[in-house]
């Protein structure tokens, strides 16, 4: 089955906030659904900062994909982060995510994004191992993050 991308608004935010609440539970993620809810509408908001889409598979909506966009001078100019990614479980191994990934590729060229992110969890070796199918390379980096905003940090991150 072809999946389809199609751009999320704002009357999406309760269909997209459960989508988070499953992933964010699967990927081992706190989840506040106040502070989610207002960075999603945030994102939502402002099409300079990224693109929300909802995935469909036929007839459903299978889950979400997120592309939050970025500057690089290491990588030349615009680059993006895929910042979330999500498909529900009896959604996945049948190939959708691979296709998902090639439309959001495609979204990002007509952007101008030079370079593509993404993270994956250490434990989920799955996932990493499906990125690095689709050409994602392990650049020997660490993320390494700073919550500078208190007011707005998750518990356990």
């Amino acid at each position: 089955m072809e999946p389809s991308l199609r751009l999320a608004t704002e009357s999406d935010a309760d269909l997209l906030l459960e989508f988070m609440r499953e992933y964010y539970a699967f990927d081992g993620h706190a989840f506040d659904l106040p502070q989610a809810r207002a960075a999603l509408l945030g994102l939502l908001r402002d099409p300079l900062l990224g693109r929300v889409w909802l995935i469909s598979a036929g007839p459903e909506v299978a889950g979400y994909v997120v592309l939050t966009l970025g500057y690089s001078l290491e990588f030349l100019g615009r680059d993006a982060f895929l910042d979330e990614f999500y498909l529900r479980e009896n959604h996945r191994g049948q190939g959708l995510g691979r296709k998902v990934l090639e439309l959001v590729e495609e979204a990002a060229r007509s952007l101008q994004v030079r370079a593509l992110h993404l993270e994956a969890v250490r434990r989920n070796q799955a996932a990493q191992q499906f990125y690095r199918k689709l050409g994602f390379k392990d650049r020997e980096h660490y993320l390494m993050t700073k919550w500078i905003d208190r007011t707005k940090r998750k518990s356990g991150h």
